[in-house]
C-alpha cells in the first residue's frame, strides 16, 4: 500500500522515512502544511522525488481517518 514508506528502528528511530533514507515522512508532510510546494521540497531534498511527497501525503492521510467509538 505505501512502498516508498518505511520503518527501520536502526534510521531515525523506526520512524517513517522515505525510501529508507533519513527523510522522515513528517518532515515533508510538516513543509506542505506550512505552504511548501512540491518543487520547494524537491529542492531541498534532492533525492526525493515527486512520489515520495505525494505518497507522504497519503500516508498522513491514512493515519488520519478517524474511527467513531460510541461509549
Amino acid at each position: 500500500m505505501f512502498d516508498r514508506i518505511t520503518f527501520d528502528s536502526k534510521i531515525m528511530g523506526g520512524r517513517a522515512c522515505i525510501r529508507g533514507m533519513r527523510i522522515p515522512v513528517s518532515i515533508v508532510v510538516s513543509q506542505i502544511a506550512h505552504g511548501a510546494t512540491f518543487e520547494e521540497i524537491l529542492e531541498g531534498y534532492p533525492d526525493l522525488e515527486r512520489e515520495d511527497i505525494q505518497q507522504s501525503l497519503e500516508y498522513a492521510a491514512w493515519l488520519t481517518q478517524e474511527q467513531v467509538h460510541n461509549f
